[in-house]
């Protein structure tokens, strides 16, 4: 893979290819430390032929700004979702226990 930098911003900017674990770890630290995601439980997985994003979020929303945000800053990173929504309402009946 092939980097250079982009001009306006100073920050590489990645070009056509297979990730690497460069690119790995980048998607680890925009996860993480972007104040707009926060999001630690989500495993980033390099592939042949791109990312795979693992791990569970509160909302069908936050999946899709999770991968907007990564699509966004590698637009030229192939990247699929395994990302699923738990449930974060309370119960609406009491369990029972036996």
């Amino acid at each position: 893979m092939s980097e250079h930098r982009d001009s306006a911003a100073g920050t590489p900017a990645v070009t056509a290819g297979p990730p690497d674990e460069y690119v790995e770890a980048e998607v680890h630290r925009l996860l993480a430390e972007d104040p707009d995601v926060a999001e630690q439980g989500i495993t980033v997985v390099r592939r042949e032929r791109g990312l795979v994003l693992y791990g569970e979020v509160e909302s069908p929303h936050r999946r899709e700004e999770i991968l907007r945000r990564v699509a966004e800053r590698f637009p030229d990173v192939p990247v699929t979702s395994d990302i699923g929504v738990i449930r974060t309402q309370a119960p609406t009946q009491v369990e029972q226990l036996p």
